[in-house]
């Protein structure tokens, strides 16, 4: 007996919306739809909230990523439609697709794996929040930050090849404390910063402004003419501005323009300091990134959507003529519909062999399992151990620059360790996330294990303990695997979200999740703010550094 068969029938049975999977996109598209005052439905197969974007136990964790990554390599050719000569759909069956592959586990010490349940690993990690992006100003506005409380991320750090890190001078008074830029550095770098800072008004000094030829420049350009060496150009572009690409050897579109790097940098300095508890420009979630989907759904549950876990989908209702939404039939064999669908990026349409004829979808095809929407792919490693990869500092940013552990590195490793202090491992115990994007997964396996044997020290005959102070962490556990990209799609009014993408902010995904509920509901408001009390408790709490943040 199908999973699906032991729910009792949902009512009603008619929705303006329905959406499978609660993934991040997925959560927001619910909570606008229902502040928009649409009858919403929100479906997931799995027992747990996030879909793609949860934060799992250390078993649940692993049993994900191999249930994601052991489907067959060449599915077999999808069924025929199911036709119903008194109704104007057909079914057509929902497939899964791999997002994960190359899955590599590594079990040093089974100390992890006994604390499991106390384990929080992000599937989407990892990812911080800058204080002033986006993300944080709506949550903020409609008050799903009484959903979420947040830690300040203690700081950030460039990484070498020897495991040393440095931190990022991005303020004042980092340039005066860093002992590894000489006084002339420390000059070119304060009058950079100024230069920034005068072009967006916040210095009075008179033509501290950049021009309009500048701005449309490649902002490595634009960095190598304020005679900044490459070290400088490499902390601002990676660190600070957090691109991902190696700016001097990639294709013209992924190349930063000076106008999207000042931006990002006047990001990054509205964000220090702007909550009491966060003196830093990041913070994290309490609990792991899983609680940001969380916020979102019980936001949309408060406005009416009804969430419904544990309930396998195995068919969509597809419009004979249009080839549009009708809904969808669970394994249960209840039927419920509505004109619009979104799917999260687990799941694909395969293409249909007997509606491949002219009248059918005027040649739009229904396959979302293709491999060529992004060519790239996001190289994704974790590792646990009891040590910190900088002393006395427990959360923490650090960057492999481009070509820093290899000639052939084009892009950013990021490294990212959060400890017991934002309840995501047990007491005593670090989790270090570490990503690269790459288009030949081979090869971002080879940079992460060269970023790990940096960081890292790999046990020998089982003992993960460090033999002195001073050694590099000893590896409990670890697993490396490599992530699909994949952006929004859509076929009529069925859509398709991305998955999780490779930026360390949540920018991307919450503007294609914008453009997918414009898509749906033209002309509508896109997440109001909140208008009462109870909507919205926006308050910093005041307090030391080790308190969390009630944003």
């Amino acid at each position: 007996m199908d999973d699906g068969t032991w729910y009792p029938p949902i009512e009603p049975s008619n929705f303006d919306l329905i959406l499978i999977g609660t993934g991040l996109p997925e959560s927001i598209v619910a909570a606008a739809a229902s502040a928009a005052g649409k009858s919403v439905l929100h479906l997931d197969p799995n027992p747990f909230y996030g879909s793609h974007h949860a934060s799992l136990p250390l078993h649940d964790f692993t049993s994900f990523l191999h249930s994601h990554s052991n489907l067959p390599s060449a599915p077999p050719p999808p069924p025929a439609p199911q036709h119903n000569d008194e109704s104007d759909f057909h079914l057509v069956p929902l497939c899964a697709r791999q997002l994960y592959s190359s899955v590599d586990v590594s079990v040093h010490s089974p100390e992890p794996l006994e604390y499991s349940g106390k384990f929080n690993i992000d599937l989407a990690g990892p990812r911080v929040f800058l204080c002033a992006d986006a993300m944080i100003d709506l949550i903020l506005e409609t008050g799903i930050n009484q959903y979420i409380e947040f830690k300040s991320v203690d700081g950030s750090f460039i990484c070498d090849g020897n495991g040393n890190l440095d931190a990022v001078p991005d303020s004042r008074s980092a340039i005066f404390k860093d002992r590894t830029l000489g006084f002339t550095e420390k000059n070119k770098l304060m009058r950079f910063f100024k230069l920034v800072q005068g072009h967006f008004g916040d210095d009075d000094t008179e033509g501290n402004w950049i021009s309009e030829e500048d701005l449309e420049s490649p902002f490595y350009k634009f960095l190598s003419r304020m005679d900044l060496s490459s070290k400088l150009k490499s902390i601002i572009l990676h660190a600070i501005a957090l691109e991902a690409y190696d700016q001097e050897n990639v294709e013209s579109y992924k190349v930063l323009k000076t106008r999207d790097g000042i931006n990002r940098l006047a990001l990054y300095h509205s964000s220090v300091g702007r909550f009491p508890n966060a003196p830093g420009a990041m913070i994290y979630p309490i609990y792991g990134q899983g609680e940001l989907s969380q916020a979102f759904c019980r936001r949309a549950a408060v406005k009416g959507c009804i969430y419904v876990l544990r309930v396998p989908v195995n068919f969509l209702l597809r419009d004979k003529e249009s080839g549009n939404s009708k809904g969808v039939k669970l394994a249960s064999g209840q039927e419920l519909f509505s004109d619009n669908l979104v799917l999260g990026p687990s799941f694909a349409i395969p293409l249909d062999p007997v509606e491949s004829s002219a009248h059918a979808l005027q040649g739009i095809s229904f396959d979302l399992n293709r491999k060529d929407v992004v060519k790239e792919k996001l190289v994704k490693g974790i590792c646990i151990a009891k040590c910190s990869l900088k002393v006395d500092v427990s959360n923490c940013l650090g960057f492999f620059p481009p070509r820093s552990l290899h000639t052939e590195q084009m892009s950013s490793i990021r490294v990212f360790q959060l400890s017991s202090n934002v309840a995501i491992c047990p007491s005593g115990m670090f989790v270090t996330y570490l990503s690269v994007i790459c288009e030949d997964s081979v090869q971002g396996k080879k940079l992460l294990e060269a970023a790990i044997n940096a960081l890292f020290s790999v046990p020998i005959s089982g003992n993960s303990e460090n033999d002195h102070p001073n050694a590099k962490p000893a590896i409990l556990w670890s697993a490396l695997y490599t992530q699909e990209l994949t952006e929004e799609e859509s076929f009529g009014s069925i859509i398709s979200v991305p998955t999780p993408d490779g930026n360390l902010h949540y920018n991307d995904i919450l503007a294609a999740s914008r453009k997918i509920f414009e898509k749906l509901y033209p002309g509508e408001e896109f997440l109001p703010k909140a208008t009462s009390p109870e909507e919205n408790v926006s308050s910093a709490t005041e307090g030391d550094g080790d308190e969390s943040i009630g944003i």
